[in-house]
């Protein structure tokens, strides 16, 4: 792609984005979608440093920590169920 319709995409987006405001609902959704990535990270985090005692080793990953961050402990106890039963 040519640099310089990047850079009149970029500078039409923050026009935009200047004359109608900022999309706060989105904002709002986006922010909250990242705090929960980054908790369900360090959930994944601490599960695997105290779980390797037991071989537990649970990937972090996009979509781990995602699952993990809207899910909560059930959603890092279905994936150590996973990891235990089902994979070998």
């Amino acid at each position: 792609m040519d640099p310089i319709v990047v850079i009149l995409a970029i500078v039409a987006l923050i026009v935009l984005v200047l004359f109608f405001g900022p999309p706060l609902k989105l904002m709002r959704f986006a922010s909250k979608g990242v705090v929960r990535l980054v908790i369900g990270a360090l959930f994944i985090f601490f599960a695997n440093v105290f779980g390797s005692m037991f071989g537990l080793h649970i990937p972090i990953n996009i979509f781990t920590s995602l699952f993990v961050g809207f899910l909560g402990l059930f959603g890092l106890g279905s994936l150590a169920a996973i990891h235990f039963l089902i994979l070998p």
